[in-house]
C-alpha cells in the first residue's frame, strides 16, 4: 500500500461518464481548451468499430491514447491500466510532455465501477495515479428517459462527485424535474448546467478527491464491491482482481455499433433529409449517431451529432484531422440492423457507399 506521501504526489484521473450523446466530448474539449488544462493527458474510450470522437479532440491536444476495440469497463480493463502506465513509462523518459493530470473519456454505455473500482485498487496504478473527480453528463432533453430506461445512466448519475445537466437551453420549460431526480438519486453530488456554448470549467469539475461511497448510498457501495467479489460466471478464471464477465453481460446484445463511409461528397440538403427521415421513422431505435461529412461545395469538414429523434446543429471544423476526407457516419443502435441503414442509404445515395473498415487508400 502506497504511504500518504506517496499518493499525494500521485496525478489525479477525472473520470468523464455519460449516456450516449449526453455531451460528453463537448465538455472535454472546453475543459482542454483552457490554458490550466495545458498539462494534461488524455485516454478515450469508444465503444463501437471506429472512434470519431478522438478526431475532434486531437484538435486541441495529441497526448491521447484511443482504446477503440470495446469498452474500458469490459474487455478493455486490463488495456486501460496499460494504456496509463504507458503515459508514465513514456513521461518519465521525457518521450513525451509532462503532464499532471488524466482525464479519461468512458464510452456512453460503460458501468463505471469496473473503471473506479480498477483507479481504486490496482496495485500498479496506485503509486502514479489517484481518482480524482468522476463527472456525469446527462442531457436535459433525453437524460430523465435514459434514466428510465438504461441501467448504466442510473449507475453513472448515482456514482458522480459532479453532475453536469447538458443542452439545458434545449429543454423544454419545466425540466427541473430532472434536476431534483438526480439530487434524489445522488444528494452529495453538486448540479451543474451546461448549454451548447458554455459550461462549467476546471475549477468547478476537477480534482474534487477521492471518491466516498459514503455520500452516496448503499447502493454505489454494493456496485463497488460487486465488481470487487462477483464470481466468474462460467466457472472460467476471473480477470485480474477478481472481475469477470462475458461479453454481453452488461450491455444489451439488441445493441449495434457500425459505420458508414461515403468515398464522394455529399449534397448537404440531400443527407439531412435522410436522416431526418431516418430518425422520424426509427429514432427510438437509434441511440447515437455522429459523423464527419465531406460536403458538396464546402472545402471543411462538418460534425454531426444525434440522439434518437434530436440532431443538433452541425459544427465546421477548421480542417480533417486525419487527412482522409471521406465522410464517416458511426451508428449506435438497438434493434436497427446494420443492413436497414445501408439499404436506406444506398436507396437515396446511390453508389458510393463503402462496406466494412477500408484503408485510405481505398
Amino acid at each position: 500500500m502506497p504511504t500518504a506521501s506517496v499518493r499525494a504526489m500521485a496525478d489525479p484521473i477525472s473520470v468523464l461518464t455519460g449516456f450516449l450523446g449526453s455531451g460528453k466530448t463537448t465538455l472535454l474539449r472546453r475543459l482542454l481548451a483552457h490554458p490550466s488544462m495545458a498539462d494534461t493527458a488524455v485516454v478515450i474510450n469508444e465503444f463501437g468499430e471506429v472512434g470519431l470522437d478522438h478526431l475532434l479532440v486531437r484538435e486541441i491536444t495529441e497526448d491521447i491514447v484511443l482504446l477503440n476495440s470495446g469498452c474500458v469497463c469490459c474487455t478493455m480493463r486490463d488495456d486501460l491500466v496499460a494504456s496509463l502506465l504507458e503515459l508514465q513509462r513514456e513521461r518519465d523518459a521525457g518521450r513525451i510532455p509532462q503532464f499532471r493530470r488524466v482525464a479519461i473519456e468512458s464510452t456512453g454505455l460503460a458501468d463505471p465501477a469496473p473503471i473506479i473500482h480498477t483507479l481504486m485498487t490496482n496495485a500498479e496504478l496506485l503509486p502514479h495515479y489517484r481518482l480524482g473527480s468522476v463527472i456525469t453528463t446527462v442531457d436535459a432533453v433525453l437524460g430523465a428517459g435514459q434514466l428510465d430506461h438504461h441501467n448504466e445512466a442510473v449507475k453513472q448519475a448515482a456514482m458522480a462527485d459532479r453532475l453536469v445537466i447538458t443542452k439545458s437551453d434545449l429543454a423544454p420549460p419545466g425540466h427541473g424535474a430532472l434536476a431534483q431526480r438526480l439530487r434524489a438519486l445522488n444528494p452529495g453530488a453538486p448540479i451543474l448546467s451546461a448549454t451548447l456554448h458554455d459550461g462549467p470549467g476546471p475549477d468547478q469539475l476537477l480534482d474534487s478527491g477521492p471518491l466516498d461511497t459514503r455520500a452516496k448510498g448503499s447502493d454505489v457501495a454494493h456496485w463497488l464491491n460487486a465488481e470487487a467479489y462477483a464470481p466468474p460466471a462460467d466457472g472460467g478464471p476471473a480477470h485480474a482482481g477478481g472481475h469477470h464477465h462475458a461479453a454481453d453481460e452488461r450491455h444489451d446484445a439488441r445493441i449495434a455499433s457500425f459505420c458508414l463511409y461515403f468515398d464522394r461528397p455529399l449534397a448537404w440538403r440531400t443527407f439531412v433529409e435522410w436522416l431526418e427521415l431516418l430518425l422520424a421513422s426509427r429514432g427510438e431505435s437509434v441511440l447515437r449517431v455522429k459523423g464527419l461529412l465531406n460536403v458538396a461545395g464546402r472545402s471543411r469538414p462538418l460534425v454531426i451529432h444525434g440522439v434518437q429523434h434530436v440532431v443538433y446543429p452541425p459544427t465546421e471544423l477548421a480542417g480533417w484531422p486525419d487527412g482522409d476526407e471521406r465522410s464517416r457516419i458511426v451508428f449506435i443502435t438497438r434493434d436497427l440492423p446494420r443492413c436497414a441503414v445501408e439499404n436506406s442509404f444506398r436507396a437515396v445515395f446511390g453508389e458510393g457507399l463503402l462496406t466494412g473498415r477500408p484503408s485510405i487508400s481505398a
